[in-house]
């Protein structure tokens, strides 16, 4: 048998013009390609049926291996099977099991329905988050219950048990949506499988004139250096707006003194023109408007801020730590109606939507209420934050 090429020598071997094949003298049916750019790989050469047919090598591969697979490839020949059709046949296996994972799914189901959803970019980074690691390669024939449960598990201990659910929620979601597509697909989320208890853990939290006062002022917008969570958290008492729709904030969706929440970004799937009052407007000019970006509250106008490390330092700043960024929501609702706001415009300042007869028949848009109920909030906080002198009374020291 003739001596085969050695590593040294295939380096050498000189492109030319055109692509071209050299075979390797030491193993049969397998060349070495030459491309024009001088970039090297394998094939082999055989009859199969009668007919000359090519294996292309996986690119990278050894000479020794190279070798080896031509070796393995010639057997399939003998046994009758042609190898570059094993070789089709077990990529499109291998496409097919990866298009039928649960990453491929989530993938799937945010782009054909993510358009929909008003937490579309914050299910995304759970789901990359938390659910790829650890199931995203599973086949979903293979996806059992007890995998899920083990990756509820492994969350909770971590994040916490809401944090357990709502991935929970996420999946559910996604895997329902997936059994009305399909004819062979079974949910493996069944009822019981939550963790948090919603009602025991609803809360009631409403901050006080004292801690209002102090969070107030530990938010005071920095002309040198512009806080945009300090300004986050203005606005969310001045507008009584939820978090995901002050950190999703676009500039665009402001004109003139009307912020538009979207039907996309907003619970109730309805358009709400909400109007600034001067303070939350102050709030807004606080911030800069970043070239290219269009997030308001965000360091570079492109993310969304992350509210865990700052919420923590601020409460820390306070000297208050039980309380949460929505408990600022209730904050707000509570304050509209101490301010002497009609509790028809103060709901509709929070965004919800009017039941009942009322929802049906009574059609007006209530923006000017509105605006008149956001200038009354804006008045009472400004005159907690900064109450007349000798209306301040220091509890702690009274008797």
């Amino acid at each position: 048998m003739a001596r085969g090429f050695t590593d040294i020598e295939i380096r050498n071997l000189q492109a030319g013009d055109t692509r071209r094949e050299v075979p390797d003298p030491g193993a049969s049916n397998l060349y070495v390609v030459i491309q024009p750019s001088g970039k090297k790989s394998f094939c082999v050469r055989y009859r199969f049926n009668g007919k000359p047919r090519k294996l292309t090598l996986k690119s990278g591969v050894s000479l020794a291996g190279a070798r080896k697979l031509a070796g393995d490839a010639m057997y399939e020949v003998e046994q009758g099977r042609d190898p570059a059709e094993t070789k089709k046949d077990t990529r499109a296996k291998l496409k097919a099991a990866k298009a039928n994972t649960v990453q491929a799914l989530c993938e799937s189901y945010l782009k054909r329905e993510g358009g929909k959803l008003r937490t579309e970019h914050a299910r995304k980074l759970v789901l990359e988050r938390l659910v790829y690691p650890a199931i995203g390669c599973k086949p979903l024939a293979d996806l059992k219950r007890s995998h899920i449960v083990d990756m509820l598990d492994d969350i909770e201990d971590e994040s916490g048990t809401k944090m357990s659910d709502l991935v929970l929620a996420y999946l559910r979601k996604i895997f329902n949506w997936h059994a009305g597509r399909v004819d062979d697909f079974n949910s493996p989320v069944v009822q019981g499988m939550g963790r948090y208890d919603a009602k025991a853990n609803q809360g009631t939290r409403v901050l006080t004139d004292g801690e209002l006062r102090t969070l107030w002022n530990a938010t005071e917008p920095n002309e040198n250096e512009p806080q945009p969570f300090h300004a986050l958290i203005r606005f969310v008492l001045l507008t009584g707006c939820r978090r995901a729709e002050a950190t999703g904030l676009r500039w665009s969706e402001i004109t003139g003194t009307i912020w538009l929440l979207p039907a996309a970004r907003n619970k109730t799937k309805a358009d709400l023109p909400r109007p600034l009052s001067e303070a939350a407007q102050a709030v807004l000019k606080s911030l800069p408007v970043i070239e290219g970006g269009d997030i308001v509250f965000s360091n570079d106008g492109r993310r969304t801020l992350h509210l865990t490390s700052p919420t923590e330092q601020l409460k820390t700043t306070i000297g208050v730590s039980d309380w949460r960024i929505h408990d600022l929501r209730r904050t707000a609702r509570t304050l509209l109606s101490r301010a002497g706001v009609n509790s028809d415009v103060a709901e509709r300042c929070l965004g919800h939507t009017i039941g009942g007869v009322r929802g049906v028949y009574d059609k007006h848009k209530y923006e000017k209420e509105m605006a008149q109920a956001y200038e009354a909030l804006a008045a009472l906080i400004e005159r907690i934050a900064d109450p007349p002198a000798g209306q301040v009374v220091n509890l702690r020291g009274a008797r």
